[in-house]
């Protein structure tokens, strides 16, 4: 059980309003004094499915049922797949030692593309799956670096094919498709120029991958359907050669940010020449945090303050609106969004605070619904170790998952948006993959899965329902 008060929750303001500072915009639910407690869900709501011996690597959801690769003992890999049963979470492949999973997997259809590379040879291998050990095939091989970087990239589901790149080395970027089969996988188009692959920063808008290349001095947008006549250039959006600086998550509207000198300009599309358009432009830094109906909300950092701030844009231009500045940061401290989501009309995101020499010294957890009032906090006890990237996982059932660090040791936990409907999910030590940046929750199905890891055992897949409540504990004092 943990209890929390809005005094040690970190409304900072108010101490620091004590001492003269600014009293932020941003506020508690309800005035005075609140005491929260929030419970522990109890036992079975989160639940162990089977031993795996390995953390989950690329974990995917294939029509419902989930594919992911672990290690296997004394080397190799295993492919597996899950109902979400014991029973029914069973090996569909093993790989010899030597054979490592790498890079991107996705579905197309009932099939499962993911990839291989074999320990010393310098090749990325293509694979399929059906979910049978006879029907998970190999594709093709591509050549890669000596430092064993993954080549292959961007693998974007295009109707009922597979559409990618592959970066040879010291050559330009290619596109390429498949088909599921070894003929039928293909190059569709060299594509010098092509920047923001190793950092996946294309966007998938309707049935079709938009991507950026940057040639003779400018940069403009390219759309392709994983065709030759379809591969082409859409709409130049800088005359000069400009950085990349995120793109939005798949299923949002096509957004995307690059740094044009000084400034920061944040851009939509909607796949067409006519609907793509700067929205706005920020002389500082800036990280989308999502989309509210019709608005995406921004984060940056005020120069002079250092806190961190959110502005709205309208989704079809038209200004800027600042909704709120949260709290002052404990002095030197620098703050950073590290993941977001939506859920229920409202953004989650955690925030990092980093001292000057760049270490993270706290990860807290915010809400908004886009208004000032509708914006606060409620968890700073995220993970800082290098096994987190923060995750913000919406279920896509009202539920928003993250981890949660207490003595060095990261449980899963959940909220529905307030202090009293936040608690955790399970006392069992979540796993991640260290600097992977990999999403440690996949839904599948009506189900949430994880690794995770109980006492003195080994690890273990386990899964909670995309939707559950688990009563709150709620004690108020007003004065």
């Amino acid at each position: 059980m943990q209890v929390r008060n809005w005094g040690a929750l970190g409304w900072l303001g108010l101490a620091v309003a004590g001492c003269g500072g600014e009293l932020p915009p941003v506020s508690p639910e309800g005035e005075g004094s609140r005491q929260v407690t929030a419970q522990a869900c109890p036992a079975g709501v989160a639940s162990r499915v089977k031993a795996i011996n390995s953390a989950l690597y690329e974990p995917t959801d294939v029509q419902g049922t989930l594919y992911f690769t672990t290690g296997a003992p004394g080397g190799g890999t295993l492919l597996w797949r899950s109902d979400g049963t014991e029973a029914g979470t069973v090996q569909v492949r093993v790989f010899p030692t030597g054979i490592y999973a790498t890079g991107d997997s996705v579905a197309v259809g009932n099939t499962l593309y993911f990839q291989l590379s074999e320990l010393g040879v310098p090749t990325e291998q293509l694979w399929i799956s059906d979910g049978t050990s006879g029907g998970t095939r190999f594709l093709r091989s591509f050549p890669r670096d000596s430092l064993g970087g993954s080549l292959l990239s961007s693998f974007t589901a295009l109707g009922s094919q597979l559409v990618f790149f592959h970066q040879p080395v010291g050559m330009a970027p290619e596109l390429w498709r498949s088909d599921g089969t070894s003929a039928g996988t293909v190059g569709v188009a060299q594509l010098p120029g092509v920047i923001g692959l190793d950092q996946g920063q294309t966007l998938r808008v309707g049935n079709a991958l938009l991507f950026f290349r940057s040639q003779g001095g400018s940069t403009t947008l390219w759309r392709t359907d994983g065709t030759s006549a379809g591969t082409r250039a859409l709409e130049q959006v800088d005359a000069g050669a400009v950085s990349l600086k995120e793109v939005s998550a798949a299923g949002s509207p096509g957004l995307f940010v690059f740094q044009d000198g000084p400034n920061h300009e944040v851009w939509r599309t909607d796949g067409t020449a006519g609907g793509t358009f700067r929205m706005d432009a920020f002389g500082r830094p800036v990280q989308l945090l999502g989309t509210l109906g019709s608005f995406v909300y921004v984060a940056s950092t005020e120069p002079t303050t250092n806190r961190l701030r959110i502005d709205r844009l309208s989704l079809g231009g038209g200004g800027k609106t600042l909704i709120t500045t949260l709290p002052p940061n404990p002095a030197g401290l620098l703050p950073e969004v590290r993941q977001k989501t939506v859920s229920g009309g409202s953004l989650y995101f955690s925030v990092g605070l980093r001292d000057t020499g760049g270490v993270l010294q706290e990860v807290s957890l915010w809400t908004s619904n886009g208004t000032a009032a509708g914006t606060r906090q409620l968890s700073r006890t995220l993970p800082v170790d290098p096994y987190s990237d923060s995750p913000v996982f919406a279920t896509g059932g009202g539920v928003v998952l993250f981890h949660s660090e207490s003595n060095s040791v990261s449980t899963p936990w959940f909220t529905r948006g307030t202090v009293a409907t936040t608690g955790q999910l399970s006392g069992v030590r979540v796993l991640g993959i260290p600097n992977a940046g990999r999403e440690p929750f996949v839904r599948s199905g009506n189900r949430v899965f994880f690794s995770a890891i109980e006492e003195n055992a080994v690890a273990q897949l386990w899964s909670a329902p995309v939707s559950f409540t688990c009563p709150p504990g709620l004690s108020e004092t007003r004065e």
